[in-house]
């Protein structure tokens, strides 16, 4: 079963642009904390820990991705964000510190509002495109809504 959901989740991934990658990988960190809060909370040390670890390898992600050179001050100050969230996360794991776990929620569902709202503005100046504009696309298709 796991394999099928793996090969899902790898095909439901293929045709995602950059910003729906960087969404669904913040989508994953905020469920992992979540979730390490849940088993925390029902005395389940061990899976909460692993959650935790999770969500370490999310932030760990985008902070590796990470483009200086492109993203500038944005991307330097998104680096310690994600470093402070890492160590954040190893004193929760550390502590069980449900209030951390919280913050690094609330941390990650601000910069992940950013990225939507980016999401939005790009999708709001894309201007549509119809047949009628654009004779090198079969007739049959159009991408206006």
């Amino acid at each position: 079963m796991n394999s099928k959901i793996k090969a899902y989740d790898h095909f439901n991934t293929l045709g995602m642009s950059q910003l729906d990658l960087v969404l669904k990988v913040y989508d994953g960190a905020i469920a992992s904390f979540k979730s390490a809060a849940e088993l925390y909370k029902a005395g389940n040390s061990m899976k909460g820990y692993e959650q935790l670890d999770k969500s370490k390898r999310f932030i760990t992600h985008l902070y590796t991705t990470l483009d200086p050179e492109k993203g500038g001050e944005i991307a330097e100050k998104l680096g310690k964000i994600y470093a402070f969230l890492l160590n954040q996360t190893n004193l929760a794991q550390s502590t069980k510190d449900l209030k951390i776990i919280d913050d690094n929620i609330t941390v990650l569902s601000n910069i992940r509002d950013g990225w939507l709202y980016l999401k939005k503005q790009q999708k709001a100046e894309k201007p549509a495109v119809s047949v009628a504009q654009d004779s090198a696309m079969p007739n049959k298709f159009s991408t206006s809504a």
